[in-house]
């Protein structure tokens, strides 16, 4: 079978293609009476936009937003809430090359391992393009959470990270790279400028943060909180790797060290340290909650990489036509749908457990 839904209550299946006619997703299980039009989606799909500057795609898509069904008056009744975004500015002729030999990198190989056929016109359901659909539920997904503020940003591009302590959130809606760290976000130009210009790409780290979660949303074995946070995050195309809280870093720990201590506070423990990000046993403790994604470089560039063609033979291929030297860039809007995916079906979820 092939898996197009994610969520227990609050589900959501996405479906298109790259160079289809549209795409969109389907979100079920979403309470009714909660206000939603268009308007509530579309600031979120103009972030992720491609083309907007030269460090994306310049693929020109508007990325308007129908609603298909699932509302009433605008407000949402209950019912599955479809939603499309059609495809305009559609290149096939530039995958000419792609037809005939995978990319080292991308899903080529391994959808056709599958399947017997594979979509080479952009990657079809590999595309990047698909994640407009997530961030398109995820807007849905923040009216379930209006008590939880999800904020993302770039904090590492090519190697090349942030400094804590030049952190502004104002600044990242100010910089074409999602950067709250001015000064990392000129050097960042320079850096993914040459990477474009060279016909190369970068990889980057994502951090996303909800605030507002109150303790309690999870569940302590198969349907820890966590858990699924990674899983939401690893379908995202091009991901590699995810933390929760301090990750990997943990692992470098004492006991001591990684402790995040409690004192007495109003109404509930004040804690003094975040290492687990938020989450503990699978549930969540009201801090906020701290997830690091990983974005590995793009895999369609115009430098000549060794590969094999579909009959086997040694070949080379260059990927022309328009892509981004940084899918991660484009990343945050992604990854904030899906950890606003993520905690809206975890409150449904501890709703009707636990009332």
């Amino acid at each position: 079978m092939s898996v197009n839904t994610f969520g227990r209550l609050l589900r959501f299946t996405t479906w298109g293609e790259s160079h289809g006619p549209a795409l969109g997703a389907v979100v079920d299980g979403c309470p009714p009476g909660l206000a939603l039009n268009e308007d509530k989606i579309q600031p979120f799909l103009d972030a992720r936009r491609p083309g907007q500057s030269k460090f994306t795609t310049q693929r020109q898509e508007p990325d308007q937003v129908r609603i298909l069904s699932g509302t009433f008056e605008g407000q949402t009744t209950g019912t599955p809430i479809s939603l499309m975004i059609e495809n305009v500015d559609q290149r096939s002729k530039d995958y000419s090359e792609v037809a005939k030999a995978y990319r080292p990198g991308h899903a080529d190989y391994a959808y056709d391992a599958k399947y017997g056929l594979r979509d080479y016109r952009g990657g079809g359901r590999s595309s990047a393009r698909e994640t407009a659909a997530r961030v398109a539920a995820g807007a849905v997904a923040r009216l379930v959470i209006p008590e939880v503020v999800v904020i993302g940003w770039v904090a590492e591009i090519g190697g090349d990270c942030i400094d804590p302590a030049n952190f502004d959130a104002n600044q990242i809606g100010r910089n074409p790279f999602f950067c709250p760290d001015p000064v990392a976000a000129v050097r960042w130009e320079k850096l993914v400028d040459a990477a474009r210009l060279a016909g190369s790409s970068l990889g980057a780290v994502v951090e996303c943060v909800a605030t507002g979660v109150p303790a309690g949303w999870g569940a302590p074995i198969y349907a820890k909180l966590d858990a699924d946070l990674a899983a939401a995050m690893m379908g995202i195309n091009a991901v590699k790797g995810v933390e929760i809280g301090d990750g990997f870093a943990a692992a470098r720990l004492t006991g001591e060290g990684n402790a995040d201590p409690m004192r007495p506070g109003d109404g509930g423990p004040q804690f003094t340290a975040n290492h687990a990000g938020g989450i503990a046993g699978g549930i969540s403790t009201g801090q906020p909650v701290k997830v690091r994604v990983a974005f590995k470089p793009t895999s369609s560039i115009l430098s000549p990489v060794e590969t094999i063609d579909r009959d086997g033979q040694a070949t080379e291929i260059r990927t022309k036509g328009r892509h981004d030297p940084c899918v991660g860039i484009r990343g945050v809007p992604v990854v904030e749908a899906m950890m606003a995916l993520v905690l809206a079906d975890h409150k449904l979820l501890h709703r009707g457990q636990c009332g």
